[in-house]
């Protein structure tokens, strides 16, 4: 394994620390989560905590002590033979240290009181305050511990800083490990939508697409989906988070499917909508092509020094457009993105961040102003038209529900798309349906 990217990660925290006095950060990982009885959902761990350590056990914890002699310190689950037989391999303290590469590793049921000692006579506690009900309540008991020491001279933090801040930023850019395994996830997600394409048909069911979908993603090694899969039949893809997946799909309907593989703690996430029966309609093509031409609109938009929001306005200005061409809103451009009226058909906004969440950790405005975007990035763009049946809108576009979504890395000219292996273009996603067919 490599540990090099932890390591270097775990410097960075504490240079950005000490930037601000240093202190002790404590970054506990996901507790496991019960499912029913006697089972538990599949473990994540944390993603903050993952993007440090690279440790995957629950039950563990990071405590980084800044300053002039710096320390990583795990604590985790002692090794234990007898749950190895039930629950698998676990590392155990003194082989997770040398494993990943800290400083020191203790047992997990030492942290309460080891964690008091840390605490003490430093400037600053980094942690994630009101984000877990316990851990606050841990943390709170470990102050108070140092605290009930002060006629011996310890001291306790004087401030609590929230380690997340400096860790959103350090994550907002990517490193050369993190796009590597990116454009893998990317491309395990557009394998998966290619093999849903040339599987849907009239009769079958949304799960049974679902079913193809989640296939790929794990026979080509991601752990699991990045996300609940969207596979929206007709009206249902006018349903922005629809998961219900359990209608059957209907010749001359569209499909949406939105639906990403997680590939070692990396999210992908790919939309594409087309016909079930292999051929747009007129009325589809049309909505489908204004769609189309405004993802390419927000994709040019992307490159250093542009806004977060510059690739948004840019599709919104076609959508806009394009809705008064088929007379679904009606006013002049100006007036249509002054009132908003284009809301009425598309609610959502153009991209997210994308990394170890789908929607990743980063803030999107410094100050009033939206965040400028810089090599490293990686962001979705995802425009979309949702049409309702209404009296005012005109019959032929109802329940005609279009999103197109691709993942964009910032690189030093613009942007790459890296989910490019699953065709858009209306006369690729036709051929591919029909070759499927014979």
């Amino acid at each position: 394994m490599n540990i090099s990217p932890y390591h270097q990660r775990r410097l960075s925290l504490i240079d950005r620390m000490n930037r601000h006095g240093g202190g002790v950060a404590v970054i506990p990982t996901a507790p496991e989560q019960p499912r029913n009885r006697d089972t538990h959902f599949p473990y994540r761990a944390d993603s903050y905590f993952q993007y440090l350590t690279g440790f995957i056990e629950p039950e563990a914890v990071l405590v980084i002590v800044a300053g002039t002699s710096p320390q990583s310190i795990l604590f985790c689950r002692e090794k234990n033979l007898e749950r190895e037989t039930w629950d698998g391999f676990r590392y155990g303290p003194e082989a997770a240290r040398e494993t990943f590469g800290f400083d020191v590793a203790h047992p997990v049921a030492e942290l309460d009181t080891k964690l008091a000692e840390l605490l003490a006579d430093q400037p600053a506690l980094w942690f994630s305050l009101g984000h877990d009900a316990g851990w606050d309540a841990r943390i709170t008991a470990a102050i108070n511990a140092v605290r009930a020491q002060s006629r011996a001279g310890k001291r306790a933090p004087a401030a609590i800083r929230d380690v997340r801040a400096e860790l959103d930023a350090m994550r907002l850019i990517k490193d050369g490990v993190e796009l590597d395994t990116m454009r893998r996830a990317a491309a395990i997600a557009a394998a998966a939508h290619v093999r849903a394409m040339r599987f849907t048909a009239p009769g079958r069911h949304e799960y049974e697409v679902e079913a193809e979908l989640l296939h790929e993603f794990r026979r080509m090694g991601c752990e699991y989906p990045a996300y609940t899969s969207i596979v929206a039949g007709g009206a249902n893809a006018c349903v922005l988070h629809y998961v219900g997946n359990d209608q059957p799909l209907r010749d001359g309907d569209l499909l949406l499917i939105d639906a990403g593989g997680e590939l070692n703690g990396y999210a992908s996430d790919i939309t594409r909508t087309f016909p079930v029966n292999g051929r747009f309609s007129g009325p589809q093509a049309d909505v489908y092509d204004l769609v189309l031409d405004a993802q390419a609109a927000a994709i040019a938009a992307i490159k250093p020094g542009a806004g977060f929001n510059d690739p948004h306005e840019a599709a919104v200005k076609v959508l806009a457009q394009g809705m008064i061409d088929m007379k679904l809103v009606h006013g002049s451009l100006d007036a249509v993105l002054e009132l908003e009226s284009y809301k009425r058909f598309y609610m959502h906004r153009t991209s997210h961040w994308l990394g170890k969440d789908v929607h990743d950790a980063g803030e999107y405005k410094e100050g009033e102003h939206w965040a400028p975007l810089v090599p490293g990035m990686t962001l979705t763009v995802e425009p979309g038209c949702y049409i309702r049946p209404a009296e005012d809108v005109p019959e032929a576009f109802w329940n005609i529900g279009v999103r197109i979504e691709d993942d964009a890395v910032v690189t030093a000219s613009g942007c790459e798309i890296i989910t490019d292996g699953v065709p858009k273009k209306i006369a690729d996603i036709e051929a591919l349906m029909a070759e499927a067919r014979g």
